[in-house]
């Protein structure tokens, strides 16, 4: 299905094609509504269960875990098709994930505008955990920095040398701060759902994740409540596109 959307004062037509839901009993609707308010808040599957009890659906916790598996990656890509190509100036950052009483690290990197890049969880911070997140980072936005900034870890410089010698390489921790703080919905997240069950999950979710609720934080700072609320009208109207939503008839 192909549908095309006019953005209030933001001029031409935009268009995409809506995921597949072929061989689903529940409407489009109720399947965006579990993802969005699972990616955009830091609910619980069960809590997401509870919410869509509240309206009067039926659906199970684990029905919700499975749509978010299948679909969340879906509605990321197709929201970040529509972001401006990322900066010339990349932040790079690693947290440690406990998953399963197993210590694992979380690699993240972000442009100057805080959009994340790109994510990867990962046994170790080596050298060669270093160079395998920069090939991927490299990769997935088909482009190069001008400059890396990276705290102190000697792993990146050591990557920086191998795989981008040419890009400026910045190491301070004082420079690191947007990166630093990019971690802290995960941390929430992760408290939310009780922790992660494996790496491979962890991977999953959060790649859907960084996708997805950066879409529904726009910077409040400098907007109004009346801009603000026209912001969230239009990034509303991107989700029903994104999801399929928007080409549901309207029920009587």
């Amino acid at each position: 299905m192909i549908l095309e959307l006019v953005v209030p004062g933001r001029g031409s037509l935009v268009s995409s094609a809506s995921p597949s839901y072929k061989g689903h009993r529940y409407p489009i609707e109720v399947i965006a509504h579990c993802c969005g308010f699972t990616f955009r808040f830091p609910l619980s599957f069960r809590e997401v269960e509870e919410l869509m009890l509240e309206r009067g659906v039926l659906v199970s916790h684990e029905t919700v875990r499975r749509w978010c598996t299948k679909f969340g990656q879906t509605y990321a890509n197709g929201l970040r098709r529509r972001r401006p190509r990322p900066g010339d100036k990349w932040h790079l950052d690693e947290v440690f994930v406990r998953i399963n009483g197993e210590l694992k690290y979380l690699w993240r990197a972000v442009d100057a505008d805080g959009t994340v890049l790109d994510i990867l969880v990962q046994n170790r911070r080596d050298r060669a955990a270093a160079r395998r997140f920069f090939c991927r980072l490299m990769k997935k936005t088909c482009s190069a920095p001008r400059v890396v900034v990276a705290d102190k870890l000697r792993s990146y410089g050591a990557a920086h040398r191998q795989v981008m010698p040419s890009v400026e390489h910045r190491s301070h921790k004082g420079l690191n701060n947007r990166a630093e703080n990019s971690h802290q919905p995960t941390r929430q997240r992760e408290r939310a759902m009780k922790g992660f069950r494996s790496g491979g999950g962890a991977q999953r979710f959060l790649a859907a994740f960084s996708g997805i609720s950066p879409h529904f934080r726009p910077r409040r700072h400098p907007m109004t409540a009346a801009d603000h609320r026209i912001e969230m009208t239009v990034r509303f109207a991107i989700w029903d596109q994104i999801t399929g939503a928007a080409g549901q008839p309207a029920e009587a």
